[in-house]
């Protein structure tokens, strides 16, 4: 017979909590001076090159409903600094449920994080995103013979760079730091644990790379 799995989700003394900025300020103490002077309210040629570097960014928004944390993906430079204050990522095919979108046509404000494997830096963008649906500039990110589906143009208000420590701690780009896939369920088998209709799971699995081919772009 084994021990019982320890408890990892304590309860907490809801005295304990911070609930306003004094008390944040007290816990933490003053900003480490350099942590604002790297934050600028623009694009300049140290942030232009990360982001250009940069094939996967984490977009954040939010709405009436609340936030939403999207993860959006191309060949590195797929987000185009169009000049120091301006943006442009283009939005393709995906599932429609269009919940980033939504919430910008309500609320413009969004909030962009670039991650450059190999790189411990990460880039912070805040900024105003609009949707462009203008079919020359779709066309000009044109991927497999498709444009884009529409464009995000960001107006930049501020940019400034998060040091290697989250990234260091985590070891993400270490290679003994990679889950075998096999550890995880698949997207099949999570879809069928949800569904209480008769969902095979094992076929969807084993049509997704033939319909991740016809649907990447």
């Amino acid at each position: 017979m084994t021990d019982a799995a320890p408890d990892l989700s304590p309860g907490y003394d809801p005295d304990q909590r911070v609930t306003s900025l004094e008390q944040l300020e007290g816990l933490y103490g003053a900003p480490v001076p350099r942590s604002l002077t790297k934050e600028i309210d623009h694009v300049n040629a140290d942030y232009r090159r990360f982001i250009e570097a940069s094939p996967f960014v984490v977009l954040s928004s939010v709405g009436p409903e609340g936030t939403d944390c999207s993860p959006r993906g191309d060949p590195p430079g797929f987000v185009r600094v169009a000049d120091p204050k301006t943006l442009m990522l283009p939005d393709r095919m995906g599932n429609n449920r269009t919940d980033t979108l939504r919430n910008i046509v309500r609320d413009p404000r969004v909030s962009l994080l670039f991650l450059v494997p190999g790189a411990g830096e990460t880039i912070r963008v805040n900024g105003r995103a609009s949707i462009v649906v203008d079919p020359v500039l779709c066309a000009s990110f044109i991927m497999q013979g498709k444009p884009a589906r529409s464009v995000l143009v960001v107006t930049v208000d501020r940019v400034y760079f998060q040091c290697q420590k989250a990234l260091h701690r985590s070891k993400l780009w270490a290679p003994e730091s990679r889950v075998a896939r096999g550890a995880l369920p698949t997207a099949g088998q999570i879809l069928q644990n949800l569904d209480t209709g008769g969902f095979d799971g094992a076929a969807y699995d084993a049509e997704y790379p033939e319909r991740m081919k016809q649907t990447m772009y």
